[in-house]
């Protein structure tokens, strides 16, 4: 697990910050305030062709309305400078590999992996990609946000962080932002949510640790019988076998899959793999020969350096997403509704910023009448509505990451039956306060050696398994991602943006290569829809029995390398489905493997419930927009439900045990931060991280721990119908075999000693809340290395909520980390009304502003936490009405 972003940067002191900050706080505000943005008046902005006007309501939240679509990207741009610049800077230093410049040696070790992965690089080949439209909008956003650079007068006037920073990059100065800039940062989007890589990591990491199908024991089948995918054989089903040789638009095989899933291959899929693998694996002679090698080393040391990208929209099995879509036969108004909330990970400022996008004239020059949530960096809005269709993005969650073992000798790798040369590139990092330091690149046809600079895939590496068995050679580690493949993502937003139908919106999606979301859509003509896109790998599997990417593949045998994409009319879709409603919460999109996207699916908890939940509205009477609302907040646990009859059942001795365990039995299986089902909720939960503990902790790395989520619970639910599973006997006690009943009896005992020790002796003292927190903290002000009473200025939290891990309020922790503490969660609420738009609802996370003492610095975090949520206007006579601030932007006079 990659550690936060603020336990990297070193930040040696903050003598200045502190002096102007704790010594007088009336001084600190001041100079925080420097930074504010004007809301009101007149400003000259460089060009511009002609008056922008910026409508800001009292969540400070900015409506943007302008003639060309040019002078409203540039005017997003300044507009996103005033109140986010300095999350901006920090996040373009990140993904181009520039950290040191800013922060002196702290960033050194994200910088050797970013410019290992060559994000930039890649970012700068997509720019001369997209079309010219495109290039006009990115550059707009450009020459706003430069607008604003030279409006200021030095880097302390735009966001009070640069005080701190002084100390450790001196004379450091804000340069121009380009386009790259902004194109870089998606791939820090995708590489969050880059799919089973973490998985596939660990897999070859414990190919000989633990035995195969206790491995297997870890990695369940997605149930597709208790929790229905995203789609029904009668929505879509896979297209039929192209005629021999047809090839589809993007290089691969139309309609095929080269491996079988297990457990999810139906007879009719089968019937369509045409290249099904050999009864006896697909091993080529060459791979068998090197069986005698090995890679754990390799793979280790790889997954190590990986962790050092910093997580900046979050990483692990929480990360994902609820969106539904409902026809208007089953709504109030009868038109649809569509509700999201990306589970993403939480900090202060938050990931999103909330704006409209309006040309005045809505024309084929001027197509933007947009609002939504955005991200600081990036001209356009990623999720939200137009005038006419709405969408929302869950994680598709693909596999689009494969590592491959590699035999490298100096520079050269092996490819077939000999070495040829790799790619080799030096990379110069500059270091603010320091030298420059030099960083030798290799890259191979499967991708840069990241095991160079990264220690889990490093141990991976050493004795690499091969078809599934450990050897006892060591290699280096390749990594082969969509996201290192040059694409058009960034022209798909702006496809969305001005989309105004279905086929609108398909051709966005279809531009739309990673990360691959699922897409929900609805439109004002009463259309709802679902569509699958993205850059989805065509490989076959190099061990048998299981799916492409399963383990890592041996890269001198090149007939597991990438051969293509799925054809983007091979992806799933539907429209209009015949029961007019849509539930995609990164479980399994169908039950078929063809094409195939992945195993690692969310295993369906959250989905399941949303559907029950659904069809118990409409049993009484139609869905509104309160529904859609009270639905995102549901924190009933299906999992627990199942588990806690088993609990209920052990015998315990003494009083003092059974009246914790009394609480469970008149449970509803809700978590509330407090109230009555507050503690038995506090009692279960850490009865499970306990159980979690005993089952697994004996077994497994301290790093590889499970981590509580969907995939935990699915595992933890088939071992209790199996009581004399081989995982309940704790290794860590030779000569003793426990059995189901002993390991539950000491997870409840444990419980309730852990509890009085950290609560209270008496149970009625005990609340979900008082473990259960969410602490937004800022990235670089955050923690370490700060004095405590900075945090308290910039920092909000830690703040009771309620919600858990695979529930529909994802408020996620992880049972490896020995916290409750909120790891990832709703990032923004938000739920569409197409009857009428101004009818919509939505709710940030912090707030607009990123500055620290601004009143929209952390305006929208208390109704978050409580479930509430805010009028979203979108019409000129809404905005206008709830409109508080207006500055008009003009062009620069001569």
């Amino acid at each position: 697990m990659s550690r936060p972003l603020w336990q990297r940067i070193a930040v040696p002191t903050v003598a200045i910050l502190v002096v102007v900050m704790v010594a007088t706080a009336v001084i600190g505000v001041g100079l925080a305030r420097r930074a504010f943005p004007q809301v009101s008046g007149e400003l000259e902005v460089p060009g511009l062709a002609g008056q922008v006007e910026v409508v800001r309501d009292d969540l400070g939240v900015p409506h943007i309305y302008a003639d060309t679509a040019e002078d409203l990207f540039r005017a997003q741009g300044f507009v996103a400078a005033q109140d986010r610049f300095f999350q901006m800077d920090l996040r373009r230093h990140i993904v181009s590999g520039r950290l040191s410049e800013l922060v002196g040696e702290g960033g050194l070790e994200t910088d050797r992996v970013i410019r290992t992965l060559g994000w930039r690089r890649v970012a700068e080949e997509e720019l001369s990609m997209l079309s010219p439209d495109a290039r006009t909008y990115l550059s707009a956003y450009a020459s706003g946000v430069n607008a604003y650079i030279d409006s200021r007068s030095g880097p302390s006037s735009m966001g009070v962080e640069y005080v701190a920073l002084s100390q450790s990059a001196p004379g450091y100065t804000v340069q121009q932002w380009d386009e790259v800039d902004s194109l870089a940062w998606l791939k820090a989007m995708a590489w969050d949510l880059r799919g089973n890589y973490e998985d596939e990591l660990a897999r070859g990491r414990l190919v000989g640790e633990i035995p195969l199908d206790k491995l297997e024991n870890l990695y369940p089948d997605y149930p597709v019988d208790e929790h229905p995918p995203i789609l029904d054989p009668g929505e879509w089903s896979p297209p039929d076998p192209p005629a021999p040789g047809m090839t589809d638009t993007r290089g691969g095989s139309r309609g095929t899959v080269l491996a079988p899933v297990p457990g999810q291959t139906d007879p009719a899929d089968a019937a369509r793999l045409t290249d099904p693998v050999a009864p006896d694996g697909p091993t080529s002679g060459l791979t068998r020969n090197w069986l005698a090698g090995g890679a754990q080393d390799a793979l280790t040391d790889t997954g190590t350096v990986l962790a050092a990208v910093p997580d900046l929209l979050g990483e692990g099995e929480g990360i994902g997403s609820n969106s539904w879509v409902v026809s208007g036969e089953h709504t109030a108004t009868g038109m649809p509704l569509l509700a999201n909330d990306p589970h993403l990970a939480i900090s202060q400022p938050g990931i999103w910023m909330q704006s409209g996008l309006h040309c005045r004239e809505v024309s084929e020059a001027c197509p933007f009448d947009v609002t939504g949530f955005t991200f600081a960096g990036f001209p356009g809005v990623i999720i939200g509505h137009n005038q006419s269709i709405a969408w929302g993005f869950t994680n598709l969650d693909p596999d689009v990451t494969d590592f491959y073992l590699e035999d490298v000798a100096g520079d050269t790798v092996l490819r077939e039956d000999e070495h040829v040369p790799m790619d080799v590139r030096t990379e110069t990092i500059k270091v603010a306060g320091g030298d420059d330091v030099e960083l030798e690149v290799r890259e191979t046809s499967n991708g840069p050696i990241v095991s160079d600079v990264l220690t889990d895939t490093g141990l991976m590496g050493d004795n690499g398994p091969l078809d599934g068995v450990a050897t006892s050679r060591d290699f280096e580690v390749a990594l082969r991602w969509t996201g290192l493949q040059p694409s058009r993502t960034a022209e798909a937003v702006f496809a969305l943006n001005s989309a105004t139908d279905w086929e609108d919106f398909r051709g966005a999606a279809e531009l739309f290569a990673v990360p691959s979301q699922n897409l929900l859509y609805a439109d004002t003509e009463g259309n709802i829809g679902y569509q699958a896109p993205g850059l989805v790998p065509v490989r076959r599997t190099a061990t048998h029995a299981t799916p492409p990417g399963y383990f890592p593949s041996p890269g001198w045998d090149e007939q597991y390398a990438w051969s293509g994409w799925v054809d983007f009319e091979d992806l799933p879709t539907a429209y209009n489905p015949e029961d007019g409603i849509v539930v995609a919460a990164n479980q399994a999109v169908t039950r078929g493997s063809t094409p195939f996207l992945t195993t690692e699916w969310d295993k369906g908890y959250r989905s399941t419930r949303i559907l029950e939940l659904l069809q118990e509205r409409l049993e009484q009477e139609p869905l509104t927009v309160e529904d859609m609302g009270e639905i995102q907040l549901d924190d009933t646990s299906s999992f627990a439900l199942e588990v806690v009859p088993y609990l209920t059942s052990v015998d315990l001795d003494g009083r003092f045990y059974s009246e914790a365990q009394d609480l469970l039995r008149d449970w509803d299986g809700t978590a509330p931060a407090e109230g009555e089902q507050s503690a038995a909720a506090a009692y279960f939960y850490v009865v499970y991280d306990n159980l979690i503990e005993a089952t697994f902790d004996d077994e497994l790395p301290p790093d590889l721990g499970v981590s509580g989520n969907s995939r935990t619970m699915q595992v933890m639910a088939e071992l209790m119908a199996t009581p004399e599973s081989v995982w309940w006997d704790d290794q860590r006690t030779p000569g003793l075999v426990e059995s189901r009943d002993e390991v539950l009896r000491t997870a409840l005992v444990d419980a309730r000693l852990d509890l009085t020790r950290r609560i209270s002796k008496d149970p009625d003292d005990w609340s979900w809340g008082q473990l259960h927190r969410a602490d937004l903290r800022h990235q670089v002000l955050g923690e370490e290395g700060v004095p405590g009473v900075v945090q308290s200025m910039v920092n909000r939290g830690p703040l009771p909520v309620s919600g858990s891990s695979a529930m529909v309020n994802a408020m996620n922790w992880d049972a490896g980390t020995d916290s409750f503490d909120v790891t990832s969660a709703p990032s923004m609420r938000m739920v569409v009304d197409l009857a009428d738009l101004d009818a919509s609802t939505w709710v940030n996370q912090t707030g607009t502003s990123g500055h620290p003492f601004h009143h929209n610095y952390d305006d929208q975090t208390q109704a978050w936490i409580e479930g509430r949520t805010y009028p979203w206007a979108f019409t000129r006579a809404a905005v206008d009405e709830a409109g508080t601030d207006t500055l008009t932007l003009v062009p620069e006079e001569g």
